[in-house]
């Protein structure tokens, strides 16, 4: 299909739970080739449905060499071990925090078949699915944040030059300030 426009914070589709997928059809064969197409650029890690303005549960991801996607995903199983490291998403760009994450993740859902899928990962991919599914909850990483660090945050996207335009810009080239850039 197409790389879509990434929506950006101040949208209320990025902070609203999403519906389930239901219906499978031509429909949500599109949704998925749209969130393949547009996870597929340098510096990308994943992008949920939200973030191309659609309120369903669907992702898709590109880390490491792994391409795919997951429809109604839900994590199974997160790791006690965590780790720590920069985040950012699209959906916030040029804005990097650090995010404590499980080092270790696995999600469940299913295909375009409906058919059981499971994803598991460590490291950056463990990080791009708990962000992914966060995504689909409603809910930004910079919620994840401490206090004092959101507070920065809110300020830094407030002063950025692409909070409440009314066009979206243009697509900044790729910054990778850690290990784990390039989430959604």
């Amino acid at each position: 299909m197409s790389k879509r426009p990434i929506v950006l914070f101040g949208d209320p589709v990025l902070v609203t739970a999403t519906t389930p997928v239901t219906t499978f059809d031509r429909h949500t064969d599109a949704l998925i080739r749209d969130l393949l197409d547009t996870v597929d650029a340098p510096g990308r890690a994943g992008v949920a449905a939200t973030q191309i303005g659609v309120g369903l549960r669907a992702f898709s991801y590109n880390v490491e060499g792994k391409i795919g996607y997951v429809i109604n995903p839900r994590i199974a199983e997160l790791s006690d071990e965590v780790q720590e490291g920069d985040e950012g998403c699209l959906s916030v760009p040029e804005l990097w925090y650090p995010t404590t994450r499980a080092q270790r993740a696995v999600v469940t859902g299913v295909d375009l078949r409906n058919e059981p899928v499971t994803v598991s990962g460590e490291g950056l991919m463990a990080r791009c699915l708990q962000h992914e599914t966060d995504h689909l909850d409603g809910m930004l990483y910079l919620s994840r944040l401490d206090r004092e660090t959101r507070r920065d945050a809110m300020r830094a996207v407030r002063r950025s030059a692409w909070f409440l335009r009314e066009e979206p810009p243009a697509e900044p080239a790729p910054k990778l300030p850690s290990a784990f850039g390039g989430l959604s």
